[in-house]
């Protein structure tokens, strides 16, 4: 998995003036967890562009002014409810040998046939929630939807992979296709057709009864 370093600078006063002034600074106030002790740093709002606003998943290296450099993932964030401004990150520092749990984004691949027959696609879920060690993460977990048809589903027991565990019932639809409400109006239109044609052909037979029996 890719990652991205946030340069950071280890913070002593952890009080609500001290915070204020680092964020009137353009600086996010920021907490490590997973080590002996929570760790308080702070990081320019613009080093974590790369890492909130994109639909991938990564893991972080907090470079710290200490010459400390420590492997994490973001664990929540917290943001103002009117000018969306970072206000909080909470990281959890990570270990080589010890499994994580992160969500990690679908990338949707291949043509559908059922969307080629006028079906149309569903995707239930866009991220799913993995437990691996660091190394076994993917940067993201590929679904082929080709052969789907027109009703079918796509289960997350078929993105099973032996680098990592997915975290979800096996009856958990990832993405499925269905019926457009276009290909359900030429549907109804061709059974009128045919009903159309049913009577139609009925018809002259009647007639030909009754001259007949004349």
């Amino acid at each position: 998995m890719k990652s991205i370093t946030i340069n950071g600078s280890q913070r002593e006063s952890v009080g609500k003036k001290s915070t204020k002034a680092l964020r009137n600074a353009g600086q996010v106030p920021c907490v490590l967890y997973g080590g002996e002790q929570p760790l308080h740093f702070s990081a320019p709002e613009l080093a974590f562009s790369k890492l909130v606003y994109t639909p991938d998943a990564h893991t972080v290296v907090i470079a710290l002014d200490n010459g400390t450099s420590i492997n994490a993932i973001m664990q929540d964030i917290q943001f103002h409810p009117v000018t969306d401004k970072i206000l909080h990150v909470d990281f959890y520092q990570i270990y080589d040998d010890k499994e994580i749990t992160m969500n990690i984004p679908v990338h949707v691949i291949g043509t559908s046939k059922g969307v080629l027959n006028g079906g149309v696609l569903r995707r239930n879920l866009r991220k799913l929630r993995v437990k691996a060690i660091p190394a076994n993460l993917p940067d993201f977990i590929e679904a082929d939807i080709t052969p789907l048809k027109i009703g079918g589903k796509l289960y997350v027991t078929a993105l099973e992979n032996d680098d990592y565990t997915l975290l979800h019932p096996d009856n958990t639809v990832v993405c499925q296709v269905r019926r457009s409400r276009a290909a359900m109006d030429v549907s109804d239109e061709d059974e009128d057709e045919d009903d159309d044609a049913a009577e139609g052909g009925e018809a002259p037979s009647e007639a030909a009864a009754e001259a007949s029996q004349e």
